[in-house]
């Protein structure tokens, strides 16, 4: 008993000699750009992916939020924290009639989240408190809002009608448009600390169908022999430093 309580009580001091040089925890925050990017595929026929249709939404905005680092073993750790995305997208003036009428439309949306995240991070020390990190990890997306507006000109001349909603909510005027409120993303990404300060930039893949409406319904409510699905991705790149740093 005596052996591996020594053999333990050993082990245990060597993976603190092991481990010493390396930051242990820190508490701070982040701020940076953000791209959400909303994946469309509509079938036409559900049953042949080659007659899909893909169309990419990108939404172009920021990020800022609070992170908390802790390390488990020499360079091995996690980051967990909170996050706010915006994003905004722009579709622009699109003629969509007869020639001759000139009729044109677009969209604006305007998107807000809240995101929870758990990463698995790996820093290698490169020189004297200066890192280059690895991580990757699930996040989990709440959707805040999602106002969408639909904009409709009849030709260059004339006013503007349009109409706005809420792109999570079951009163949806487009129900081709509903979203889920919630969506689940994996990341990876890399980034590069010195002292208290870091950089980090990655990709998320969402892993659920972010549509609420599996199929599509046109203005008159008529079920139309189409299918959507796809996936809500995000770039990001974030600037922080830690407010609290303990070696």
């Amino acid at each position: 008993m005596k052996r591996y309580l020594s053999v333990l009580i050993i082990g245990l001091m060597a993976v603190r000699i092991w481990a010493a040089d390396l930051p242990k925890q820190g508490f701070g925050f982040h701020i940076g750009y953000a791209q959400p990017t909303l994946r469309l595929n509509s079938l036409s026929n559900p049953v042949s992916a080659k007659d899909s249709l893909s169309t990419n939404i990108q939404l172009l905005g920021f990020k800022a939020g609070v992170v908390y680092d802790g390390s488990i073993i020499k360079g091995f750790g996690t980051s967990i924290g909170i996050n706010y995305t915006f994003g905004k997208y722009n579709s622009g003036w699109r003629a969509a009639g007869i020639i001759g009428d000139y009729p044109r439309s677009r969209q604006i949306v305007y998107y807000h989240e809240v995101e929870l995240f758990a990463d698995w991070q790996y820093k290698f020390e490169v020189a004297q408190e200066t890192y280059l990190i690895l991580y990757t990890g699930p996040t989990i997306q709440c959707g805040a809002g999602m106002k969408m507006r639909s904009d409709h000109q009849n030709d260059f001349d004339s006013e503007i009608t349009y109409s706005y909603y809420d792109g999570y909510s079951s009163e949806n005027e487009n129900k081709n448009e509903q979203f889920k409120r919630f969506n689940v993303t994996w990341g990876v990404g890399a980034g590069f600390q010195y002292k208290r300060y870091f950089l980090r930039g990655g990709y998320d893949f969402g892993l659920i169908n972010p549509y609420a409406n599996n199929q599509f319904v046109d203005a008159a409510g008529n079920q139309l022999d189409r299918y959507t699905h796809g996936r809500l991705d995000q770039w990001q790149v974030k600037i922080g430093v830690y407010l609290w740093y303990e070696d």
